[in-house]
Parts: C-alpha cells; sequence; structure tokens
C-alpha cells in the first residue's frame, strides 16, 4: 500500500527549447526560466490554484495537465491519494515553443513521486522520463525538463532513450517571444510527408555539427543551426518569426526557432556579451525578450513549502 509524505512539497521547472534548428525531434535544451509547482495531499477533495502564464486558460480540474500526469504517476506508484492540492506559478509562457507542456508533465511526474514515501526509489528517472515521454508522446522536450542540460533523445522500439551532452560555459541563448501563440499541432501540421535525401543528410550532418559546437566550439554554431527539415515549411504559422531568423542569421548570428515556435531562440554568450546587446536590440514591437543561461539542473525538488 502506498504511504504519503505530511506537508507541502515544492518542485521548481525550467523551460526547454527543442529541435535547436537541425536537431528535429532528437535534440533538447534546458534554460534558465523556471515554473513553481506545489502539491500537498490531502483528506479529500480536489484544489487547483494557477498564476502567471496560462492562468486565464487552463482548467482547475482533473483535465489540467499537471492533475493528469500526477494521476498517472500514482497509479504506477501503487494508489491515489483521497485528496490533493495543487498549486502552480507559471513563468513558462504557453504555446510558444518553450516546452510548457512538457513542464507541466515533468513537474506533475516529479511532484507525484516526491508526495509517494520512496517514491525515488519506486521510480528512478529513467522511469519518470518513460512516464513523461509518453504523457507528451516524444522525449525531446520533457527530457532535458527532467534532466537538465541538453540532451540528445528519441524513441527505438518502443523504448526511450535520453543521453546528456556537454554544453561550454561560454553559450548562452536569447529567447524573443512574440504575443500569439501557435500550437505544436498547427505547426506539426505544416510539415510534409516527405523531404528530399540531399536536405536529410544535410540536416544529420548539421545536428552532430551542432552536438560539437555546443559542446566546446561554440565558433560553428552559425553553421551549425542550419535547418533543412522543418523551419521554412512553418513559415505560414509564424512568418515574423522565420523572418527574424533569417535577418538574424544574415548577421551572422546563430539564430533558430525555438521548438515548434513561434519564439525565435538565438545562440550568444553571457548576458553582458555584445552579442546578447545586439539580439536584445533587436526584439520587435510588442515581443517580449530576455537573456537565459542553459540550466543545468532540471526539475529539482523543494521539500517543506
Amino acid at each position: 500500500m502506498v504511504t504519503f509524505v505530511d506537508g507541502p512539497v515544492g518542485v521548481s521547472v525550467p523551460a526547454t527549447s527543442a529541435n535547436l534548428g537541425p536537431g528535429f525531434d532528437s535534440l533538447g535544451l534546458a534554460l534558465s526560466l523556471r515554473d513553481e509547482l506545489e502539491g500537498e495531499v490531502l483528506g479529500s477533495g480536489l484544489v487547483v490554484e494557477v498564476e502567471g502564464a496560462g492562468a486565464d486558460a487552463v482548467p482547475r480540474d482533473e483535465s489540467h495537465l499537471v492533475v493528469r500526469s500526477m494521476r498517472a504517476t500514482f497509479e504506477l506508484l501503487g494508489g491515489q491519494p483521497a485528496g490533493l492540492r495543487l498549486t502552480c506559478r507559471n513563468v513558462v509562457p504557453h504555446a510558444r515553443g518553450l516546452g510548457s507542456s512538457s513542464a507541466a508533465i515533468v513537474g506533475g511526474v516529479v511532484l507525484a513521486r516526491a508526495l509517494v514515501a520512496g517514491g525515488e526509489l519506486l521510480l528512478d528517472d529513467e522511469a519518470a522520463l518513460r512516464l513523461a515521454a509518453r504523457l507528451e508522446g516524444h522525449p525531446d522536450n520533457v527530457a532535458p525538463a527532467l534532466l537538465g542540460g541538453f540532451v540528445v533523445s528519441g524513441q527505438e522500439a518502443g523504448e526511450y532513450y535520453a543521453v546528456s551532452a556537454p554544453v561550454d560555459p561560454r553559450v548562452g541563448a536569447v529567447v524573443l517571444v512574440p504575443p500569439t501563440p501557435v500550437s505544436t499541432e498547427a505547426a506539426r501540421g505544416l510539415l510534409p510527408d516527405t523531404v528530399p535525401h540531399a536536405d536529410a543528410a544535410a540536416d544529420a550532418g548539421r545536428a552532430a555539427l551542432l552536438v560539437a559546437a555546443l559542446g566546446g566550439r561554440p565558433e560553428h554554431l552559425l553553421l551549425a543551426t542550419r535547418d533543412y527539415l522543418h523551419q521554412s515549411y512553418r513559415r505560414p504559422a509564424m512568418p515574423e518569426s522565420l523572418d527574424l531568423v533569417e535577418a538574424l542569421r544574415t548577421d551572422g548570428i546563430p539564430a533558430v526557432v525555438s521548438g515548434a515556435g513561434p519564439t525565435v531562440l538565438a545562440f550568444v554568450g553571457g548576458p553582458d556579451a555584445d552579442s546578447t546587446r545586439a539580439v536584445l536590440d533587436r526584439t520587435p514591437a510588442g515581443w517580449w525578450s530576455a537573456h537565459l543561461a542553459v540550466d543545468g539542473a532540471g526539475a529539482v525538488v523543494r521539500r517543506g513549502g
């Protein structure tokens, strides 16, 4: 019989950027922008409180994505609590290509695990990744949200894998976030069923170069972030984002569409670097932008409220 811990438990989960240009459905990076969740087992009922990003749109019942992820985790661990309180303080913008759904799923899985006595022994990170990837449908965002840093992930014969790779400490990112969302489904629906063999070969080479560039050769990031598989096909859903990517790249700045978009991510140096200021100065009217470091911690549990 499952035993639940007393008192509140908090979990912090980072934003993520997937694809990073050529690493379609396989490369993901955790960024220093974090959602905060807090949960507590109650005697009965369900209480869901949400503030911040998406607060005016997300449900407050069993259909909430964090709650659904917690329920799936509790089921795997052996039983549901009689009651549950969940508080979400969201910072990661919704439907902008920064992994908001993955943050919710990973946050729910890790929070539920932490609310069960001995939960980490019953559900290790490998099992937690499998569950989160199954709930999300793919691992490219949930893997860095859980593990932190830069992660190469995928699926083979029904099993998910995730391998962490190093990131040069000189590498930072600026995200430029438009005011209008684009759903992942809409962006993915624009992709063709087949692509030319030459494009696939070129993309594979750039993805391999990107792993090396992020790991210690950032001078190659412009070449390494050239994509052939998905970004141009998504232009009808986010023309301003693709225009900005192309303008930045023309000026020698390694810019990509973050995930399915419409956020633009540019690789830069530290927060005070000339490259960072140059990109921040290009923020279009009505958008918001920020310099973010690579987040190496992943999902973090805080006990005691």
